[in-house]
């Protein structure tokens, strides 16, 4: 998107990216420990197994 419209990343004093290196946090209900961390890794390890070869 900026490729295509320097103007618009040009005029803003944000340094040119347009999402900060933030994080959303929120409570999640009725949830352990355990259940929240097992999904977090398992987020992890299937996002590894999509990447092609020698990444």
């Amino acid at each position: 998107f900026l490729k295509r419209h320097p103007e618009i990343r040009d005029s803003q004093d944000w340094g040119g990216h347009l999402w900060s290196p933030s994080y959303y946090m929120s409570t999640l209900g009725n949830m352990s420990k355990d259940v929240v961390e097992n999904y977090i890794n398992n987020q992890k390890y299937n996002e590894l197994k999509k990447r092609p070869k020698g990444r």
